[in-house]
């Protein structure tokens, strides 16, 4: 007897496979995608979605192989202009000043794109395709700087970022109120700026097989929070307790307290809400 109540102690504290992971991270993993170029069609997202270690590379790479292409071309042009043989001629004209080296190329590059501008390093007016250069690299540079900067502010402030200060009760439980069996739960805030238009809905995850025999893996049902009277959107100013009256619109009106305990489901609890600091 002993043993049998350790096995079933220690069934219960096994971990479940879980649908939803407690952070909002989907556990659901993607197959074989063949059509991978679609994420390239809308690559801000694509890079949004990387992990932190691949979106700092990307993010870092994008500045280094700029840099290292400019200083190439600007390299290459000194060396078709024959400006790094005749370096030591006083009447000669270099298109690109102090620039004698690859080293240097890098550096005119990395001061062209970043402006800073030491002064020592700089395009002159002997040749065209030198103003040309700087114009590229300037206007290449801004759209570098839109995109990584853009991904960056999307990417710390995203909603799963904020969700670390939403605190939901470690149980639901399942009692009368108002003569009415409700599962109800409870939410709050940490935060002292507060979510502007907060709206609760949730979902029951749990396999079923119809009436004709076909199975249903991982179906779906609304578990309704209030959507008819108003009671799904919060003001979270202070902890609010979610109540859904089990009826006979519940998908948890036909359980018992035995199958209850018995069932394979899985709540999902989402919170929508406008975050007042960021307007996110």
């Amino acid at each position: 007897m002993e043993a049998a109540l350790h096995q079933g102690k220690a069934s219960t504290q096994r971990e479940r496979q879980r649908y939803v992971a407690k952070d909002g991270k989907c556990q659901v993993n993607l197959g074989r995608i063949e059509e991978k170029g679609r994420f390239l069609s809308d690559i801000f997202t694509t890079i949004v979605d990387l992990k932190y270690r691949w979106f700092l590379f990307v993010f870092t790479m994008c500045y280094i192989v700029t840099w290292l292409i400019f200083a190439t071309v600007y390299y290459m042009d000194a060396l078709w202009r024959h400006d790094l043989l005749k370096l030591d001629h006083d009447e000669w004209g270099p298109c690109f000043q102090n620039v004698d080296s690859f080293t240097s190329a890098l550096l005119f590059s990395v001061e062209t794109q970043r402006t800073i501008g030491y002064g020592s390093r700089m395009v002159t007016d002997n040749c065209q395709e030198g103003v040309y250069l700087i114009m590229a690299q300037s206007i290449v540079g801004s759209m570098i700087d839109a995109l990584m900067v853009g991904c960056m502010f999307v990417k710390i402030s995203r909603p799963k970022k904020r969700a670390q200060t939403l605190m939901f009760s470690q149980n639901c439980v399942v009692c009368p109120r108002d003569e009415r069996l409700c599962l109800m739960f409870r939410i709050g805030d940490l935060r002292d700026s507060h979510m502007v238009d907060a709206k609760i809905r949730a979902k029951l995850i749990k396999s079923r097989q119809t009436y004709e025999g076909e199975f249903l893996p991982l179906e779906q049902s609304e578990i309704n929070l209030g959507y008819e009277t108003g009671e799904d959107r919060l003001f979270l100013v202070e902890p609010q307790v979610i109540c859904h009256a089990i009826d006979e619109n519940s998908p948890f009106w036909e359980m018992g307290p035995q199958q209850l305990m018995r069932e394979q489901f899985e709540i999902i609890v989402i919170l929508e809400g406008i975050v007042e600091a960021t307007g996110k």
